[in-house]
């Protein structure tokens, strides 16, 4: 799809005001001419902008901000759109695959052969050991932080070289996860 056209006034065989009448779903557009009679018919189009030729690279680049306004340039519009695609894994929980998004894990605890998955809606538990549930999740938002834990990066409250506290709980960061710990979050 074209996201904003550039349309010259006066061109052969068609003007621009009746190419862009012949258009049903016409992207945004900035007119661009050497007569300014024109302005006024273009505004009746709706066109975001009238720059009169030659066009000064200032006035070139106000006519395409007024065009798009920040946030809303279709790559910044597709870019928030990805992330608002909230992440998520499935665990088997009380028999059934439950969607878990990444983004309300707060921490995960090892139990032997179980895990538990604190979230702000509560403590879910699933079969399943934590190098699994490790290698099912981005490197850049959790980290091994223990042998019986795994943290989200991006709900840490404070830290020390012994301790991440995440809401109200503390975790223990074990002296063979340290260095690597230490390093991750110098890093966040």
């Amino acid at each position: 799809t074209i996201d904003l056209m550039f349309l010259d006034i006066r061109m052969p065989r068609m003007n621009g005001n009746d190419f862009l009448k012949s258009i049903k779903h016409p992207p945004k557009v900035i007119f661009t001419t050497a007569y300014p009679e024109y302005a006024l018919e273009g505004y009746e189009l709706d066109v975001v902008d009238y720059l009169l030729k030659p066009v000064p690279f200032d006035r070139f680049l106000k006519a395409v901000n007024k065009a798009f306004p920040t946030g809303t340039a279709p790559d910044e519009k597709m870019a928030l759109a990805e992330k608002k695609k909230q992440a998520f894994v499935y665990f088997r929980i009380d028999r059934k695959m439950k969607k878990v998004i990444l983004d309300d894990i707060l921490h995960i605890e090892s139990m032997k052969d179980y895990i538990k998955l604190f979230t702000p809606g509560g403590t879910l538990i699933t079969k399943q050991s934590i190098s699994s549930v490790e290698e099912m999740l981005p490197v850049k938002e959790f980290a091994r932080v223990h042998r019986s834990y795994i943290v989200s990066l991006n709900n840490i409250k404070s830290f020390t070289a012994e301790v991440i506290e995440i809401g109200n709980t503390n975790i223990p960061i074990s002296k063979l996860y340290r260095s690597d710990v230490m390093k991750i979050l110098q890093q966040v």
